[in-house]
């Protein structure tokens, strides 16, 4: 017999229904592949007008596209409409759907247009930044001058590099400031993505000095990304 949704049985919250259920490692019954999330909705890219499980999903789809003047990603601040998964209803961006009542998204963001059902990831918006970061608020500070959230345990004790995370990732080129990818702080203040600094190791592709900084100055930051 089937394993019954834990959203249907008693005493479960109208809210929860479905929670856990949509999105990413989620079981392919419950519907929206998504590699990225779990929430109970699609976004509508006002873009294009298309209707994704998260904003990666269309950025990744957006950037296959044949013709390079159509590749264009979503500015996560723009979505106005999202599509509830539980009773198919087309709405305004909001927490709690206007028409069956369940929370699309146990964490969300009003700025960012960001849902996500895992808060275990300690999901909180950083006002200077713009963008949510996951973590938890407590164990991060955002140092203006590198422009970025930093971990606490080196507040004091960090190279400050202008916009050191406002750049792009030296080895694979993407934008670091929003990467859903761990981050490392180098000892000079610079910044890279983990895999791609431990893949140069591997290949004694970096120098002494670089080598040899703190590996404690890892940062995994999360555009809501939101």
């Amino acid at each position: 017999m089937e394993e019954q949704d834990s959203a249907a049985r008693p005493g479960t919250k109208a809210k929860d229904f479905g929670k856990l259920k949509h999105g990413a490692r989620a079981r392919a019954r419950f519907g929206v592949r998504c590699e990225h999330y779990r929430r109970r909705c699609k976004i509508r890219a006002p873009c294009c007008n298309q209707l994704f499980p998260c904003r990666h999903c269309h950025n990744e789809a957006a950037s296959s596209l044949s013709n390079p003047n159509d590749r264009h990603e979503l500015v996560r601040q723009d979505v106005k409409q999202v599509l509830c998964l539980i009773c198919n209803t087309e709405q305004q961006v909001a927490r709690v759907c206007s028409n069956c009542g369940v929370n699309m998204g146990e964490y969300f963001c009003d700025m960012c247009k960001f849902y996500d059902d895992e808060t275990e990831k300690g999901q909180f918006h950083c006002q200077q930044c713009g963008i949510c970061r996951v973590g938890g608020r407590e164990n991060f500070f955002h140092c203006k001058k590198c422009g970025s959230c930093y971990p606490v345990g080196i507040r004091d004790n960090h190279s400050c590099v202008e916009n050191s995370m406002k750049n792009f990732c030296p080895v694979c080129y993407e934008y670091l400031f929003d990467s859903i990818k761990a981050t490392k702080i180098l000892k000079c203040g610079h910044t890279m993505h983990m895999d791609c600094f431990d893949d140069m190791k591997k290949q004694n592709m970096l120098s002494i000095d670089v080598l040899y900084a703190p590996r404690q100055w890892v940062i995994s930051l999360f555009s809501g990304n939101c």
